[in-house]
């Protein structure tokens, strides 16, 4: 459970116990999910707090783990400056923040939460091409990235937030504030956090990378898809789906009239 790195065959992307850990972490969230949609909102603010110090207190393990096992050097292993990291400062912001900073942590959980969440669940790139399945960093992995997608779901299904398309300044100003200071670490250690500073192979940031021939327009470009993507694509998705719902409730009202 925390052998150090290399010294068992790593699970690996798209293997078998990959897309295992993949179903697995998709019926824990419909369960979770299912028992927990009917909440009202101080029930899910105390869901949010509780499963915020969870997430914090792993995390804490995790990097206490990636200094001994590997070096404090290595600020990439264990500085939480990374775009799914941002749950834990947006689960701070959304369960013990008031007025616009709890907005900007509830916006954050309602969009971009899902997107990274979703994202690393196919291509957990820092966990399982390192680690075995059965290994502390690749199950941890998985239950933040879970708790991401689940918490996601959850704000948005119970109307604990409702979305508007101005709440980008939100989203922006709290992913705009971590950039910079990634780029401000990355400079000093020469690190890569938000990846935003150096090529990421094998995977789609590669081609990026590629496109913009490493130069400073990397960074740009990483940072703006960051501060803008993972908000809009969920927002108009949860639009129509809403308003798909609504139709739907519309007809069904109008059935039982008849």
């Amino acid at each position: 459970m925390f052998s150090e790195m290399g010294k068992y065959e790593a699970c690996g992307m798209f293997t078998q116990k990959h897309f295992i850990l993949i179903t697995i972490t998709i019926i824990i969230i419909a369960i979770a999910i299912k028992n927990t949609e009917k909440k009202d909102k101080e029930q899910v603010h105390k869901i949010i707090r509780n499963l915020t110090i969870t997430m914090w207190i792993l995390e804490t393990v995790k990097i206490i783990f990636n200094i001994i096992r590997n070096s404090i050097q290595a600020v990439n292993n264990y500085i939480p400056l990374y775009y799914c990291s941002i749950l834990l400062y947006a689960g701070l912001l959304s369960s013990f923040g008031k007025d616009k900073l709890k907005r900007t942590g509830d916006v954050f959980l309602a969009t971009g939460s899902i997107v990274g969440g979703i994202i690393f669940i196919l291509l957990p790139t820092t966990s399982l091409p390192s680690y075995p399945v059965f290994h502390f960093i690749s199950i941890y992995s998985f239950i933040f990235h879970g708790t991401m997608v689940y918490l996601g779901i959850l704000v948005n299904k119970t109307d604990y937030i409702k979305l508007e398309k101005n709440d980008i300044k939100y989203f922006i100003a709290l992913v705009g504030i971590l950039c910079i200071i990634a780029l401000m670490f990355n400079s000093i250690f020469d690190s890569n956090l938000m990846f935003i500073s150096k090529n990421f192979p094998n995977t789609p940031i590669a081609l990026l990378y590629e496109l913009t021939n490493g130069t400073i327009l990397f960074s740009i470009m990483m940072i703006l898809i960051q501060i803008t993507l993972p908000f809009y694509v969920p927002y108009y998705i949860i639009k129509k789906l809403k308003e798909k719902n609504a139709e739907i409730e519309v007809e069904e009202e109008k059935l039982e009239i008849c």
